[in-house]
């Protein structure tokens, strides 16, 4: 099969179990942004930063140093896969075992100290999913997307299923549902725990997509090798520093924004940061497909003769799409925002600023892949702790002056910052032949029909969404120009 041919397919089917799953969270948060006030729903925004960032400490690098040590001849498959494996389930059970034994001090740390079982709660989540990690490593290595694309779905759709059982169902029944039924309410539901059901119905689906995953796990001939283990933690260690500074470099700002605001205000900020920042994850969804399938992709096809001009050629694709997605919400703002509660809406102002950040961490790790092949990990640990550095300073100095305003731009600017580092960096070491004037003018006629649109708002409603369509298609067109090999694939689609 046509290697893009290949990838567009694997792209789409995680993209199904990803993007749909994303989707149907995201669907969630007009439920958040209205069933929490912004002070509640911060919480869950503080919550899952934490969650991020342990679960980059707990997996440390092995999801990729199982597909680049799967890939050497040398090795045998089943070895490398329970070698990663065993590691991340001791090293996750240490955590879950040292985190519930600590919990009423990191609790009182938190400032949640009414509220401990948000710890142990936390602890369980990330522990879990850390184990789950490796198996849906192997899937990915083994080129079975749609049995990670069903499980990932199962596990989604149970626990929207339960958060919507407790904060929908439950409230409505014993408001209106008949006298019998109060007492097995009483017994499965207390309104008291509120945001905290978000982490039950999460940890619940957790559980369930382990199970499913365990098939993956016993079908496996155990050979733990110690050898193989130091080489895979030595390519692993520098992509668990850059995890930890991309971690920084994504959600940072949301911590900073609770300790460097006055504490009166800061949990509202905080939340309503992360609902706008949930409208900007959209292109985030979008990038994530793309790499479930893209680095496994990438780490086959590196040994091949035209690869690097299949690497540009991507990056041109890749580019055009997000930049599409970038002019899509921007330009139908005014529909999207109503995803969100109308306490939010104030934050909308931001959502380019941080679209066109995440356009830049997407275009960062496609250039990320030089790194990894070349066995030059610890690159990526730098960039990332330079980004961090960016994010750190920007973020202290800006959002006591601007609030959640400054957190998008130091964002912008952070990831703007490591993909021009990488991009320099690798065309050193691995040079692939970018098209860095045709993906500079394609941005620059984003940017510049999305400052065009702006000048649309006094039109009437009806007026200004025809305008807008109209600009979106006048940069599909312009890109088809730019992008010779674009008019050929419409061709075929076409045909």
């Amino acid at each position: 099969m046509n290697p893009l041919r290949r990838l567009a397919g694997q792209t789409a089917i995680y993209g199904l179990s990803n993007i749909l799953g994303r989707i149907i969270n995201f669907l969630l948060v007009p439920l958040y942004t209205r069933v929490f006030i912004p002070e509640e729903y911060g919480i869950v925004t503080e919550m899952y930063v934490y969650v991020a960032f342990l679960l980059i400490v707990l997996t440390y690098g092995m999801e990729t140093a199982l597909f680049r040590f799967s890939e050497n001849k040398n090795n045998n498959k089943d070895t490398v896969f329970s070698t990663a494996f065993l590691s991340v389930i001791l090293t996750s059970s240490l955590f879950i075992i040292l985190t519930t034994g600590f919990r009423v001090p990191l609790a009182e740390a938190m400032r949640y100290p009414d509220n401990v079982y948000y710890i142990v709660l936390l602890a369980f989540i990330v522990g879990l999913d850390a184990i789950a990690a490796i198996p849906y490593a192997r899937l990915r290595a083994q080129n079975r997307p749609w049995r990670f694309a069903v499980t990932r779905l199962t596990g989604i759709i149970v626990n929207i299923g339960l958060v919507l059982f407790f904060l929908v169902l439950c409230p409505w029944l014993i408001e209106n549902g008949p006298e019998a039924l109060m007492p097995l309410l009483d017994k499965v539901y207390n309104d008291q725990i509120g945001v905290g059901y978000v982490f039950i119905a999460n940890l619940a689906a957790t559980v369930i997509t382990l199970l499913m995953l365990t098939p993956v796990m016993i079908r496996v001939k155990w050979n733990v090798d110690p050898f193989l283990l130091r080489q895979m933690l030595i390519y692993a260690l520098p992509l668990l520093v850059a995890g930890m500074a991309g971690w920084a470099n994504e959600a940072l700002d949301k911590l900073l924004l609770k300790y460097l605001l006055p504490e009166d205000i800061a949990m509202e900020q905080l939340g309503i940061y992360g609902a706008v920042y949930k409208l900007s994850m959209l292109m985030t969804i979008f990038v994530q497909a793309y790499r479930f399938a893209a680095e496994p992709f990438f780490f086959a096809q590196a040994s091949q003769k035209n690869a690097r001009e299949l690497f540009a050629q991507i990056m041109n694709y890749f580019v055009i799409g997000l930049l599409s997605l970038f002019l899509v919400i921007t330009l139908f703002i005014d529909v999207i925002k109503h995803f969100i509660g109308p306490k939010f809406h104030e934050g909308i102002t931001i959502v380019p600023v941080l679209l066109l950040a995440n356009f830049f961490l997407g275009v960062y790790w496609n250039l990320s892949i030089w790194y990894k092949i070349r066995a030059k990990t610890h690159y990526g640990a730098w960039f990332a702790i330079i980004g961090a550095c960016i994010t750190l300073g920007l973020n202290i100095w800006w959002i006591p002056l601007f609030g959640y305003q400054g957190a998008a731009w130091a964002t912008l600017v952070c990831y703007f910052s490591i993909a021009l580092l990488s991009y320099l960096t690798g065309q050193k070491h691995y040079k692939i032949p970018y098209n860095i004037s045709r993906i500079g003018l394609l941005i620059t006629i984003a940017i510049g029909i999305h400052l065009l649109s702006i000048l649309t708002g006094n039109l009437p409603a009806i007026w200004m969404y025809f305008v807008h369509i109209a600009l979106v298609a006048i940069f599909l067109l312009a890109a088809s120009f730019i992008e010779p090999s674009l008019r050929s694939i419409i061709q075929q689609v076409r045909r």
